[in-house]
């Protein structure tokens, strides 16, 4: 239950750079202006700073996204890819709900197998949870692109079961079926 209560915690951690990065408050755009500008804090200089950091933040994660499919378009030559990450990178919108989604899982492998090994391999329908950036040893699958349905897939052997979340903490309640997939894996 303390894993839980953590694994809970980082997602609520998690939260509140989105939030400042999203609606700057007035203590982080002075943190950020002090270290960027000399001289006084005014309305202007305030009101200035709030759009340049929801700016940058966008641009930043857009950056981090490209890289990241970059990689993964690139990844093993040895296999092939599946055919919807090879479409067209603009219609994939890696969205919050999703990242959070992946911090909720990839903390559930802590002891079994190295973070770094697991990643995050967007495509168009769904968000996939990769060991070793491997479509063939998927973890768990995120399907919250629909406006009116999210699920959160989980897997034994090649079999994807959807189960219906309302929102990202609900991954929390599928901890068993992601842990039985850890050693189905080898983890």
């Amino acid at each position: 239950m303390a894993e839980a209560g953590k694994h809970k915690l980082q997602t609520l951690v998690y939260k509140e750079p989105q939030k400042e990065l999203s609606e700057p408050s007035g203590e982080f755009v002075r943190l950020i202006a002090s270290r960027v500008q000399s001289g006084r804090f005014t309305a202007h200089v305030k009101e200035t700073f709030e759009g340049l950091i929801v700016a940058s933040a966008s641009s930043l994660i857009r950056d981090r996204v490209n890289e990241r499919l970059t990689n993964a378009l690139q990844g093993n030559g040895a296999e092939e890819p599946e055919p919807e990450v090879m479409e067209e990178t603009s219609d994939i919108e890696t969205t919050p709900e999703e990242i959070e989604g992946f911090n909720i899982v990839r903390p559930l492998w802590h002891g079994k197998v190295d973070p770094s090994r697991i990643v995050m391999r967007d495509a168009k329908s769904y968000c996939a949870i990769l060991l070793d950036d491997n479509n063939r040893k998927s973890i768990a699958r995120l399907h919250f692109n629909s406006a009116t349905a999210r699920y959160f897939g989980t897997f034994e052997s090649k079999d994807e079961t959807r189960h219906s979340v309302a929102g990202t903490l609900d991954i929390y309640g599928h901890e068993a079926a992601i842990l039985k997939r850890i050693e189905e894996l080898g983890g």
